[in-house]
């Protein structure tokens, strides 16, 4: 009948782990924002070299070479303006967790569309260049909408 009356249930395991995925992946993307930030006025292709001499990679296999010459291209600016935007979608998977720990409606909205916006991105990356990570990425998030969305008025408030 009134599911506005009904009282949210407390447990929600798979809900605090979507919380725990938002939270670290909004805190992975603020530290990848701060990382590209601080070295945006270095001299990227030494710091590059000199990962990979640390790492002990072979600089000379054609994906590190390949990865070389990108960073070559990379200047201040399109660093500093990747960091901005990388630091904005943090913010935005932050906002998404803190607002479903504390059972925000529009929270969950939100990581429904969030979730649901790359889902076709993700299909598609598949479809032309298979990626396990990917793979695993779209299963998540599928996984999230689908809970979210079936669970909504149990989990959030309605007010």
């Amino acid at each position: 009948m009134g599911t506005e009356t009904e009282p949210i249930k407390k447990k929600a395991p798979t809900l605090y782990l979507i919380i725990g995925i938002k939270l670290l992946k909004g805190l992975l993307f603020a530290g990848v924002a701060l990382a590209a930030y601080t070295l945006s006025d270095n001299d990227l292709p030494a710091e590059y070299r000199n990962l990979l001499h640390h790492l002990r990679l072979n600089p000379e296999r054609k994906f590190w070479a390949d990865l070389a010459l990108k960073i070559g291209q990379l200047n201040e600016r399109k660093v500093v303006l990747t960091a901005a935007g990388t630091l904005f979608y943090s913010l935005f998977s932050l906002v998404e967790g803190i607002g479903l720990m504390f059972r925000i409606r529009w929270a969950g909205f939100l990581a429904i569309g969030e979730s649901a916006f790359f889902i076709p991105i993700e299909i598609f990356e598949l479809i032309h260049r298979f990626s396990l990570l990917v793979f695993v990425i779209l299963i998540v998030n599928i996984f999230i909408v689908w809970y979210l969305y079936q669970n909504r008025h149990r989990l959030f408030r309605h007010h």
